[in-house]
């Protein structure tokens, strides 16, 4: 993986190529940006949205007032996590004429849009035109990631961010030991925003610690260690400006974070333990405690959930950067860089497995990694059309076809699924038909708003009235305030179903099935993501299954 360009020489044809993969990946983006903006409405709120606004607010507020009001510093545990996306929501809800959580879904497509560019611009960018090209089509049809960026307040702005971040640091590396101002602004500007999203994004350091021995060790070989250490000083006190400026814009959005200097550090050992009461989530078709899974929980769910191609060639990029590492024809350079993109592509996964903490809600909290899986992925592609075209030219259309047959498996998903992306499993368990039984789906209970939507639907068709004084009651088994924003202000919720006209219930194992009428249905590849019953007049005694010991 030495080289992934076409050929060495600039030629017309080549100059085409490069323009033809470049206009197809702004075509690509432009066709996200529109289908986005299309469909940003159909997303439901999770458990954590409310939540999330409340914390806006708070932080708004906390600035509105010169720092009198301080409650957001001890809102929740949210303050140990940045507010820069609640923020910006809530900032731009009072400037355009749109719901506040529809605003945050559009943020959250803009967001993902931003995340999109610039991993392909980081594929473009390490492995030519095609490997950036590639690396779009296998992060934009990555079900996961794309349906978690409409969603998603925390951990999609996070993957994001570190996204920008390691753009930094690969341009750092290649205009190593004198770093342009773009790159020192980029490095500052991902630093900033991945730690002040979630004190995670301190992984970047043990990246570029790691990642540079390569680069170091050459300049060792070629420079004495005065010079070398000389050097090194040098790039560190040019790139000061911009880890001041993500010192700066850390501080902007998780303020809790510079109250204190030890802050971060008390972040940090809060989140290395589970901070909640245990509960169970299923996995692998048994019920088992969340502080208690084992530690092929990541590796079973990345090897089921991310598309088969993507999965194939994030394999066949990570072998091929470590072979890279010992070949004396491949540039220091270019082994720090493979060697960066491969830990921040492995290394959450693999200290997550050694170290075991509490895990839960399937591979949310790890997107982050896979838009650097999807650039090491897009760089085995482009190496292997390349090698193809020296040596087995015959065969590239046949590997085209594979790789764009890929390509069309969780495209396929992504349209049956939608707005559910996020449940995506691929073809290895069956897609969620297989997985059903096995795994959580909609874990984030977003089928409500279908639900809701439908029950409203059905009262009308109906032309039902609710009972004469009161509103309609409906017994919620799921998030409960995101229900009660979906339904409206005409109807009440909370868990009693004895006094409920209807009940709604997620598809998930804690939800009950009832024996009364269903209203409303909402399925997706012939399983249930929700239900709505219609209880009047009968003896509903709960709404949660009691899990088996």
């Amino acid at each position: 993986m030495s080289s992934i360009t076409t050929s060495t020489i600039d030629t017309p044809a080549r100059r085409s190529v490069e323009r033809t993969c470049d206009d197809l990946a702004i075509i690509v983006l432009a066709a996200v940006g529109l289908i986005a903006s299309l469909t940003f409405r159909d997303y439901g709120l999770g458990w954590d949205d409310y939540t999330h606004a409340e914390y806006a607010d708070l932080l708004l507020r906390m600035y509105g007032s010169g720092f009198k009001d301080t409650t957001a510093l001890s809102f929740a545990n949210l303050y140990m996590y940045g507010g820069g996306f609640d923020m910006a929501a809530a900032l731009l809800h009072k400037i355009i004429p749109l719901e506040l959580f529809e605003t945050r879904r559009l943020l959250g497509a803009v967001v993902g849009l931003i995340g999109l560019a610039v991993t392909w611009r980081l594929g473009r960018r390490v492995g030519g035109p095609l490997a950036g090209l590639a690396t779009l089509l296998l992060l934009v049809l990555c079900p996961t990631f794309y349906g978690h960026m409409f969603m998603n307040p925390k951990d999609a702005p996070f993957a994001v961010s570190m996204a920008i971040l390691m753009l930094g640091l690969v341009r750092l590396a290649e205009e190593y030991p004198s770093p342009s101002p773009r790159a020192i602004l980029i490095v500052g500007l991902g630093a900033g925003l991945a730690v002040g999203s979630r004190i995670l994004g301190g992984l970047a350091l043990v990246y570029a610690v790691v990642g540079f021995l390569p680069l170091l060790l050459e300049e060792i070989r070629t420079h004495n260690a005065r010079d070398t250490a000389h050097r090194f000083v040098h790039a560190v006190y040019v790139l000061l400006p911009g880890l001041i400026l993500g010192y700066l814009i850390m501080g902007l959005i998780w303020p809790w974070s510079i109250m204190e200097p030890g802050n971060p550090f008390q972040a940090l050992t809060y989140f290395s333990h589970f901070f909640e009461k245990p509960w169970k989530e299923m996995f692998d078709g048994a019920l088992v405690s969340v502080p208690d899974m084992p530690w092929s929980y990541l590796p079973t769910l990345f090897a089921l959930q991310l598309p088969e191609v993507l999965l194939g060639l994030a394999i066949a990029g990570v072998i091929g950067a470590f072979m890279s590492l010992s070949r004396n024809d491949v540039p220091a350079r270019r082994k720090t860089i493979l060697l960066m993109l491969t830990l921040a592509a492995t290394l959450p996964l693999v200290v997550a497995m050694v170290k075991r903490p509490a895990l839960y809600n399937g591979i949310r909290h790890f997107i982050f990694v896979i838009p650097p899986m999807t650039v090491l992925a897009g760089v085995a592609f482009a190496w292997l059309m390349n090698w193809l075209k020296e040596n087995r030219r015959s065969w590239q259309p046949a590997v085209l076809a594979v790789f764009a047959f890929g390509l069309m498996l969780p495209l396929g998903e992504m349209i049956r699924l939608h707005p559910y992306q996020y449940t995506h499993f691929n073809h290895i368990v069956g897609t969620v038909r297989g997985a059903d039984n096995l795994f959580m789906l909609d874990y984030w209970g977003l089928a409500l708003k279908q639900a809701s939507d439908g029950l409203r639907e059905e009262l009308v068709e109906r032309q039902e009235v609710p009972p004469r004084g009161r509103k309609w009651k409906v017994a919620v088994c799921g998030p409960q305030r995101p229900a009660q924003v979906a339904l409206g202000p005409d109807f009440t919720i909370g868990w009693d179903s004895n006094a409920a006209d209807f009940a709604m219930t997620l598809g998930e194992f804690y939800c009950k099935g009832l024996t009364a009428p269903v209203m409303v249905e909402i399925k997706r590849d012939d399983v249930v993501f929700a239900r709505v019953y219609d209880i009047r007049g009968r003896s509903i005694s709960g709404l949660l299954a009691i899990p088996a010991p």
